[in-house]
């Protein structure tokens, strides 16, 4: 199965290591983020992990739900969560899904057969609370994840979902943003009263409007 920008996200359910959940029920209202790992107790996804765990305070603030997945099971999962607490110097609170039978991989196409037949890449995916998906990101099993892109991404969406602007290379947080093409120049004023400049009829800035 292939999925693409804009697709719903798939429901299902899954063994994890907090339990049994519903995906969908487990989002609820919130953006989410699912990502795969290769596998249990690997060097990357084990910094990969710790890291999103140190991250905890910075999803919450942005109302995002994080879930990973690995295709071992439940009580591998939980000795592994146990390394990477010491390793990494965090506490993983967040649900692995066991994913055993790989249905879950497959549903969202992580096993990309001329990589591995049998393990997943590192695909990560942002959903917004409509359940679409909103970004797509895949690395080599070899590479880990950026993680300061994926908050700096979910800022972009949460901005860009209620304001008619979009952010341009290396946008940060704060930083000025692009007013869509389908604002006329002459309206800009009356919809971002903060001012901004025109670098070209197709090229407006205007400051962030929701600092």
């Amino acid at each position: 199965m292939s999925i693409r920008i804009g697709d719903v996200a798939p429901n299902f359910k899954a063994k994890t290591s907090i339990g049994d959940i519903d995906f969908y029920e487990f989002l609820g209202d919130s953006w989410g983020v699912i990502f795969s790992h290769p596998a249990d107790y690997t060097p990357v996804c084990t910094t990969e992990l710790g890291r999103t765990a140190s991250l905890k305070s910075e999803f919450e603030k942005r109302d995002v739900k994080v879930i990973a997945l690995s295709v071992d099971s439940v009580e591998s999962h939980k000795g592994w969560i146990n390394d990477i607490n010491e390793t990494q110097d965090t506490t993983v609170e967040f649900p692995i899904i066991a994913d055993e039978d790989k249905k879950i991989a497959d549903l969202y196409d992580m096993i990309h057969p001329n990589a591995s037949e049998t393990l997943t890449v590192r695909s990560l995916f942002i959903i917004s609370p409509d359940k679409k998906i909103k970004l797509m990101l895949t690395y080599p099993a070899s590479t880990g994840r950026n993680f300061n892109e994926v908050l700096r991404v979910i800022d972009s969406l949460q901005l860009t979902a209620k304001y008619s602007v979009a952010t341009p290379a290396d946008w940060k947080d704060g930083e000025d943003v692009v007013v869509m093409n389908s604002i006329k120049t002459e309206d800009i004023a009356d919809k971002f009263p903060k001012g901004h400049k025109v670098i070209k009829p197709y090229l407006r800035t205007t400051p962030q409007p929701n600092k």
